[in-house]
């Protein structure tokens, strides 16, 4: 059985974006890119929501993203991607598969069916929807030394209480601390 892991940047206050999709505020310079890369060499399939997809998609390939940072565009590129969405029909981005079926349902039976592990990158909105349903098994933050007015929170939609065991924190010389969680399984 695999796991699901989750990496996104988040504010002080919890928001992993913005309003207006604001994200300009993730800065990690060269310490980010290795942490990147060190994450992108797991070889975890790469799971993503239609919007971080979509943006994603518009700059990993492209010769700005090779040229400013080639090992995480390496990463990127070459990473088994799955896509949950109900509008794109087909892939925008080499080794993507679009799943457009119940993002519950199919994330259970990835889980199950499989022994690669999987990671979220960004797409807070199957973040909290993984999480509503205790499928996540690991939580990483990269919490960035900012705090905005407004925001779109990471566990937006949240029905109940999530319980999480810190595992590992690390320290970046930008102020940002990566916080790993692990999920406690109630039984």
């Amino acid at each position: 059985m695999s796991k699901v892991n989750v990496f996104n940047f988040i504010t002080l206050n919890g928001f992993y974006k913005g309003p207006a999709e604001d994200i300009s505020w993730h800065i990690h310079g060269s310490e980010g890119s290795e942490l990147a890369i060190e994450g992108l060499g797991s070889g975890a399939t790469i799971l993503f929501g239609r919007v971080t997809y979509t943006m994603m998609a518009s700059y990993w390939p492209t010769s700005e993203a090779l040229r400013d940072n080639p090992g995480v565009a390496e990463g990127m590129n070459s990473a088994e991607k799955i896509v949950f969405s109900r509008t794109l029909k087909k892939p925008l981005w080499n080794n993507t598969k679009v799943m457009s079926g119940n993002l519950v349902a199919e994330v259970k039976k990835l889980k199950q069916d499989s022994d690669k592990d999987m990671v979220i990158l960004g797409s807070g909105s199957i973040t909290a929807q993984l999480a509503e349903y205790g499928l996540i098994d690991e939580y990483q933050f990269m919490v960035d030394p900012v705090a905005l007015g407004d925001g779109t929170p990471i566990f937006k939609g949240i029905s109940h209480e999530l319980d999480l065991k810190l595992k590992k924190t690390q320290a970046f010389r930008n102020g940002a601390v990566l916080l790993t969680y692990q999920a406690v399984k109630k039984v």
